[in-house]
C-alpha cells in the first residue's frame, strides 16, 4: 500500500486541469482532500478495465501507460500531459505503472465533477423563469406567470396538475432566510406573493447581491439538478407567501419529464440527422480530449451563449459524468430548445 503523505501544495494544485478552474471556495474544498501519495518504482497505479472512479494526477516522477494492444506512452511530471488526470476513462482503457519513484494525488471523480458543477451551474441559485410584466390586475396571478413560462412547455398536464396539488405553502417574514449558501438542496420554490433577494458570500467574506425576485419567479432548482449544495443565499425582502416542492416531487414531476438521456449510438444517430454535440465542460477539459465534431460551450457560459444557438436544431449535451450535462439540458429546455443528455457522459464511453 502507498503511504499517505502531506497535502499537495496549492501552487502545484493550481497547475492541474480542471482543478485550476475552480473558484476560491470550491478550490479550497478540493485542496483539503489533495493528499500526496508516494510510490516506488514498478508499482501499478491502476489497471486497464478498472472502475475506480478516481482522477489520478502525477506530481513527481514518470509513469508508463500501456494496454494489451501494445500502445505505450510515458508521462513525466511537469509536462503538459501531467496537468491532466492520467488515462481518465472509466473503465480504464490503459494501465499505469510507475517508471521511477513517483508522487501522485487522486480525487473522487464525483467530488471533482460536483465541485465543477457548483462552480459553473450559475452564479445564482435562481431559475430563468422570467415573464414579461402584466397589467396590475393579474400581476399577482403567480400560477398564470408560471404556466406561461418556457420551463413548463414540455411538462405533461398531469404533472403540472400534480405539482400544484403537492406544492406546500410557506409564509415568510421580511428578512427571513429561505435558502442558505452551502446547505443541501431540498426544495424548489415559487414566489406566490412578495419579493426575495439573492446574495452570495465570497471566500473573502464579502456579500454580493445577485438578483431581486418577485411574484411568479422560481428558484432553488439548480442544487436539485446538480445533486449539490446551495450556491447562494435567498432571503425574503418583504412579508409574503412561497410555494415549495420537495426534491423528490421536483425530480418526478419536473426534472424527469424535462430531461431525456440518450446512449452513444442514439447520440451519433441524432448528430447524423443534424443535431449538435455540445460539450459543456471547461475549455481546458475540451482541449484535452473531446468527442470529434462537438462544440464547446462551458456550462457557466450557456446562459449567455444560448442566444446564438439555433432553436431548429437538437442538442446532445455531454460532460464527464452527465451531471453538468443534465443542468445544461434543463437550462436549454427552459429556453425552448430541445436538449438531451449523453447518458453517463464520457466516463461511460468504452
Amino acid at each position: 500500500m502507498a503511504a499517505a503523505g502531506k497535502l499537495v501544495d496549492k501552487q502545484i494544485l493550481r497547475t492541474l486541469v480542471p482543478p485550476s478552474a475552480l473558484n476560491a471556495e470550491n478550490f479550497g474544498e478540493l485542496a483539503r482532500k489533495a493528499i500526496k501519495e508516494d510510490f516506488g518504482v514498478g508499482r501499478m497505479l491502476f489497471k486497464a478495465g478498472d472502475r475506480d472512479n478516481k482522477a489520478v494526477y502525477l506530481l513527481e516522477g514518470e509513469v508508463e501507460l500501456f494496454n494489451d494492444q501494445g500502445a505505450r506512452a510515458i508521462v513525466k511530471s511537469g509536462s503538459p500531459e501531467a496537468r491532466h488526470a492520467l488515462a481518465n476513462n472509466q473503465p480504464r482503457q490503459m494501465s499505469a505503472k510507475t517508471k521511477t519513484n513517483c508522487v501522485i494525488t487522486r480525487f473522487d471523480t464525483d467530488l471533482l465533477d460536483i465541485l465543477l458543477t457548483w462552480d459553473q451551474v450559475s452564479g445564482i441559485e435562481v431559475s430563468d423563469i422570467q415573464i414579461d410584466d402584466h397589467d396590475e390586475d393579474d400581476s399577482g396571478d403567480w400560477m398564470t406567470r408560471i404556466l406561461q413560462s418556457k420551463a413548463f412547455l414540455k411538462i405533461p398536464p398531469a404533472n403540472i396538475q400534480a405539482m400544484f396539488m403537492r406544492l406546500q405553502e410557506l409564509p415568510v417574514k421580511a428578512e427571513q432566510t429561505i435558502i442558505k449558501q452551502g446547505d443541501e438542496g431540498d426544495y424548489y420554490y415559487i414566489i406566490c406573493r412578495g419579493s426575495c433577494k439573492v446574495t452570495r458570500q465570497a471566500a473573502s467574506g464579502s456579500v454580493v447581491t445577485l438578483a431581486h425576485l418577485k411574484d411568479g419567479d422560481a428558484f432553488g432548482e439548480e442544487a436539485l439538478l446538480s445533486e449539490g449544495r446551495r450556491n447562494a443565499n435567498v432571503a425574503a425582502e418583504t412579508d409574503g407567501l412561497l410555494m415549495r416542492l420537495s426534491k423528490s416531487d421536483f425530480e418526478e414531476l419536473l426534472k424527469d419529464p424535462m430531461l431525456h438521456e440518450v446512449n452513444l449510438d442514439q447520440a451519433k444517430e441524432m448528430v447524423r440527422a443534424g443535431a449538435m454535440l455540445l460539450d459543456v465542460r471547461l475549455e481546458s477539459e475540451h482541449k484535452a480530449g473531446s468527442i470529434r465534431g462537438s462544440v464547446n460551450i462551458p456550462l457557466f457560459m450557456l446562459r449567455l451563449k444560448s442566444e446564438n444557438l439555433d432553436k431548429s436544431r437538437k442538442y446532445v449535451c455531454y460532460c464527464e459524468t452527465g451531471r453538468r450535462a443534465s443542468a445544461a439540458a434543463y437550462l436549454l429546455t427552459e429556453r425552448g430548445f430541445e436538449g438531451v443528455v449523453l447518458s453517463g457522459g464520457l466516463q461511460a464511453i468504452p
